[in-house]
């Protein structure tokens, strides 16, 4: 048998990230708490919608060197990337646009506005301590933009009274050298946390350019970070608390010149939360979310400096109060946001705008016995494009205590960015959000040593901003102006699951087919594939872990014409950590073991358009330190 066909029947097997294979209730984490699949906690067993989570622990186990690099072997997760570290990344979830998705620090939005993205290059790993992704749309809860689902990330946070501290350091190919260290702990009713991390790598060349031309040296990306917290319980039931995140990066690219760009992503809250009384729990938050960013590229005619800056300012409020019911639990919240845009790419090519957004939500959740119920209904104004409201229901029914079904519907609507909006010479300010509708069902196996779910999906999304238009007063650039004219059905199912195979071996898999195309022309959806997913093991060995991985996805094509097409791949991925003592332990991770040579990205649909580099083989070792609790 051939490597590539070989390669062929590897690139159909599909993974999540690993897991301690101490128990089996441990390893299915099946008493695990999940927030955002209703805005209230959850046991993961009793979820009716389709979520992820990962943790702390697992993080660190799977070694990745970015967040991209952790997520693209999530169950219904692809991922394109424009070069190396701190190039800029998006994330398709379930086939949708990566301008679908909302992304949440700590409750706090903190994408740009600007472009609808979120930059998750700059999103450093040490800050995070855990990760939970719900699939499907969920605007009836979020609000706009959340038609392909939501990705929550909670920074790291102790406990109250008990100090723990975390240290780690370690370097890898291209010169790659990470450190990290935090402290947590209480004082009384006092808890507090702080956290710092950074990267330093000199990279890779961003486009696949060789010779002696100026883009074909390495695209190196530094990054340093903090995270804080302080919490104090005034008496029992009520808290107030304060939650900063800070990520300042500074990467290259190219393009013929020395540039270089520079982003800072911030959030931060206060949060008050008061049981006020047996059956009313509410919490009410205060905070901002910014996006802010520079490039430093070379003078042009129209850009004479060659700087460009943009910034998204969040200003978020949210109050929540959760009502226990004789049977079941009622949310009833509102929620302001204000966004404020300044964005400049040269001197004629400049706008300050803003709009502000009020909603209202009712949710109601029972799991009363065999039965589970949740219901959402949301009415979102907002001051440029008016009110907009969605639903969702959800019903679930255990067969046998192993055995669940469950069946949804959502509905979910993307707002229209500023620069669609407002850009010059570009913007139409009458763009209409872009609207979803969204069914799904799935079959649940939970066992003592396997969890098995299948899970199907259709996403019918109307009004699409394409990028077609004929020019008109605002828009100068015949056939790329902004217009509501597009339209897509995204049919798909997913497969996950985990077994345990003895105490000591465990096997993970997801596998996802869908149909991201075009109703128009039937084209594929730009940079997303029909088939994905991954497989990973890992085995324990006294103070040895060791696993494997391979993820995989079939051919693709950069451009919505399907013109320029990007084959299929599978990647090999190596892991290992060592237990010297309870605190000290040794890491290392191999990263495309087999050196396979694949793309991403182009830099145009043309013949003599240029790959974006990927990484090829590469290494990574470390030493990390932690007081046992």
């Amino acid at each position: 048998m051939n490597r590539t066909t070989i390669a062929g029947l590897i690139s159909l097997l599909f993974a999540t990230p690993v897991a301690t294979p101490v128990s089996a209730a441990e390893n299915l984490h099946l008493d695990e708490l999940v927030v955002t699949a209703s805005r209230t906690e959850q046991s993961r067993d009793n979820l009716l919608r389709d979520v992820t989570v990962i943790s702390r622990d697992e993080i660190e186990r799977a070694g990745a060197a970015s967040l991209t690099d952790l997520l693209r072997s999530q169950p219904g997760v692809q991922i394109s990337t424009n070069g190396g570290a701190g190039t800029a990344s998006s994330i398709f979830l379930r086939g949708t646009n990566d301008q679908h998705l909302v992304v949440l620090v700590d409750g706090l939005r903190i994408n740009s506005a600007t472009l609808g993205t979120t930059s998750f290059e700059n999103l450093p790993l040490g800050q995070i301590e855990r990760i939970e992704i719900l699939r499907g749309p969920a605007s009836s809860l979020y609000g706009a933009d959340a038609i392909g689902g939501v990705i929550q990330i909670f920074t790291r946070k102790g406990e109250a009274g008990n100090p723990l501290l975390h240290a780690a350091a370690g370097f890898g190919s291209h010169d790659t050298k990470t450190g990290e260290a935090g402290i947590s702990g209480g004082i009384g009713a006092l808890s507090y946390g702080l956290n710092i991390s950074s990267l330093d790598t000199n990279g890779f060349s961003a486009k696949r350019i060789r010779g002696n031309s100026i883009d074909a040296d390495d695209d190196g990306y530094r990054n340093l970070s903090a995270s804080a917290y302080l919490e104090l319980a005034l008496k029992d039931g009520h808290t107030w608390g304060l939650q900063f995140f800070e990520s300042k990066g500074r990467h290259e690219f190219d393009s013929g010149y020395d540039n270089y760009g520079n982003q800072t992503q911030q959030a931060y809250a206060f949060t008050s939360k008061n049981q006020f009384t047996g059956f009313w729990h509410s919490t009410f938050k205060l905070g901002m979310g910014v996006d802010d960013s520079d490039s430093h590229a070379m003078p042009s005619f129209s850009n004479p400096t060659g700087v460009s800056k943009y910034r998204t300012e969040q200003q978020q409020l949210t109050w929540q109060n959760d009502l226990s019911l004789p049977l079941g639990l009622l949310t009833l919240a509102y929620e302001r946001l204000e966004q404020d845009v300044d964005s400049k790419s040269s001197p004629s090519s400049k706008f300050r705008k803003e709009r502000n957004n009020d909603s209202f939500l009712a949710s109601y959740l029972l799991d009363e016995g065999k039965h589970s119920l949740q219901l959402s209904l949301r009415e979102d104004h907002n001051s440029q494009y008016g009110n907009h409201t969605t639903g969702g229901a959800g019903y679930g029914y255990r067969i046998a205590p192993e055995w669940r079904v469950t069946a949804s519907y959502g509905s979910a609507f993307k707002a229209p960015t500023f620069n669609q909006l407002y850009f010059p010479n570009f913007g139409d300010p009458n763009l209409s959000p872009e609207k979803s509708d969204n069914v799904e069902a799935s079959l649940r196996y939970s066992g003592p040593q396997s969890n098995l779910s299948l899970t199907v999906f259709e996403n019918k999304i109307r009004n699409l901003i394409a990028f077609s238009g004929s020019a008109t007063a605002g828009c100068t650039f015949s056939g790329f102006c902004p217009v509501n004219v597009g339209k897509t059905t995204i049919p798909g199912a997913t497969l996950e699951g985990s077994w345990n195979v003895t105490d000591a071996l465990m096997l993970n898999g997801n596998f996802t087919v869908q149909s991201p195309r075009d109703e128009e022309d039937d084209n594929l959806a730009p940079r997303r594939s029909n088939r994905y997913g991954a497989v990973s093991l890992l085995h324990h060995w006294r103070g040895l872990q060791w696993g494997a991985e391979v993820t995989g996805a079939s051919a693709r094509y950069n451009d919505a014409a399907n013109t320029k097409r990007m084959g299929g791949y599978a990647l090999l991925n190596l892991t290992a950590n060592y237990s010297i003592t309870p605190e000290w332990k040794l890491e290392a991770r191999a990263n495309n073991v087999l050196d396979k040579d694949y793309v991403l990205a182009y830099t145009g649909n043309t013949d003599d358009a240029i790959a974006y580099n990927t990484a090829g083989s590469n290494l990574f070792v470390g030493l990390r330190y932690q007081m046992k609790r």
